[in-house]
């Protein structure tokens, strides 16, 4: 008389989540570790910082900000849909700026509009744009970003833009705060964050649409939340570098 066994049943995949639900964990992620709640952010808000700290965030973003149309750059290489590169390329346009057409006004872009925004504080433009006194830690925190986006896959080199959910309503209420709080600061200068408001909720829709078109599955939808973690991480790690350097005096921004 023969035996037989049943084989071995492989545990079933998790089905993937809703879009609602990926749209939901997300921002539990950023109710945890967006920027939004670092100290230097809530002091900057409150009215708190000196002169001294807010030229050395506005210097030290800037290297930030200047890598953006880079990182951006390494993700349009990754596209292989030339709709989606024609889509994406806008980004790079955004920032680094655009000739008009047949003579009209072009955009000058948020890089230029950031070097604007560090005049009006009372930086020269040649410090931004050597990078002299951007502070160790967010050289370091800025290029693990850049590499990121080098290394990872299109999906997640995507998804960890989904920042842009949550920028706009703290360009918001960073606009209203420097209004308030440091009239110092000629309004010319608020610029690039007024323009981003609209640029940001674009950008995030169009991120947010291509990461529910490409996470099929539950593994793919938790490198998505790997990524975007990642993200809210680098944005965090940049603040710390500065209040580090504000609060014990080793920032020099000029």
């Amino acid at each position: 008389m023969s035996t037989t066994t049943d084989a071995p049943r492989r545990p079933a995949r998790p089905l993937p989540w809703t879009p609602g639900e990926v749209e939901h964990r997300l921002r539990a992620i950023a109710a945890e570790r967006y920027h939004h709640r670092h100290p230097f952010n809530l002091r900057m808000h409150d009215g708190l910082l000196t002169r001294e700290e807010l030229r050395c965030w506005v210097l030290n973003r800037f290297h930030y900000q200047r890598h953006i149309p880079i990182k951006d750059a390494l993700i349009l290489a990754k596209l292989d849909d030339r709709d989606l590169r024609r889509s994406w390329i806008r980004r790079i346009h955004d920032h680094d700026g655009r000739d008009g057409d047949d003579g009209e006004q072009g955009d000058a872009g948020g890089i230029e509009r950031w070097l604007r925004l560090g005049e009006a504080a009372g930086l020269d433009r040649m410090p931004l744009l050597s990078g002299e006194g951007v502070l160790p830690g967010v050289r370091f925190a800025v290029e693990g970003y850049v590499n990121f986006c080098r290394l990872a896959t299109p999906l997640e080199a995507i998804a960890s833009s989904l920042t842009e959910l949550f920028a706009p309503d703290l360009m918001v209420t960073r606009i209203g705060a420097w209004e308030r709080h440091y009239p110092w600061i000629e309004p010319e200068g608020l610029r690039y964050f007024q323009v981003r408001v609209q640029q940001g909720r674009r950008d995030a829709d169009e991120a947010l649409a291509l990461v529910h078109r490409w996470a099929e599955t539950r593994a793919d939808q938790e490198r998505v939340l790997a990524a975007f973690t990642y993200k809210c991480d680098v944005l965090w790690s940049l603040l710390d570098a500065v209040e580090h350097a504000t609060t014990t005096g080793s920032a020099d921004a000029g």
